[in-house]
């Protein structure tokens, strides 16, 4: 999965936010935690979709190791 793609998700997350905040009446903590769990899933999107391809361990070297096949 790319990281433009991944970066949809806590795009929609932002979005039900904002409509929790207009649709409860604006009632903040709901709407604020729902930003954080957002802001969440865009950092841990950006500093772990890069590493999904890494394959095999990743110390020690396992002698024994074999790569999955496809």
């Amino acid at each position: 999965m790319s990281l433009k793609k991944y970066m949809i998700l806590p795009l929609i997350i932002g979005f039900v936010a904002v409509a929790y905040w207009y649709v409860s009446g604006y009632e903040a903590a709901g709407s604020v935690l729902l930003l954080v769990f957002a802001a969440t899933m865009a950092l841990f999107g950006w500093t772990l979709v890069p590493t999904a391809p890494n394959e095999g361990p990743t110390a020690p070297v396992d002698p024994d190791f074999e790569h999955p096949r496809h």
